[in-house]
């Protein structure tokens, strides 16, 4: 398995919409598109209070860009997406990195 980390900077003022569109939508259908939800973070000590760090996993690198188009051509992603920037846009910045554990690590 490997994990991919995603780090998403809201736009001032749009923390709450960002957390609600992963809470209400974007995790479930995650999951429906064989994207599995390893873990969301907020840091609570240190860095930045503007950022969403999550963790998702794939079987492999192909299983990944399967699993993201098609999610990405989701007609209700599409609409939540939509609907939650009807007033402008709340990510700033994506970052991205593909993560494969170590030999000895606890999650593989």
């Amino acid at each position: 398995m490997i994990h991919e980390l995603r780090i998403y900077t809201a736009h001032p003022g749009k923390m709450d919409a960002l957390l609600a569109r992963f809470r209400d939508h974007t995790t479930e259908i995650f999951e429906k598109h064989g994207i599995t939800n390893v873990g969301y973070w907020l840091n609570s000590i240190g860095g930045r209070n503007d950022q969403l760090w999550y963790i998702v996993g794939f079987d492999d690198l192909a299983q990944r860009d399967v699993a993201w188009a098609s999610f990405k051509a989701d007609p209700r992603w599409q609409d939540v997406r939509s609907a939650s920037e009807a007033d402008g846009p709340i990510v700033a910045l994506i970052e991205n990195r593909i993560m494969e554990p170590t030999d000895f690590s606890p999650i593989r």
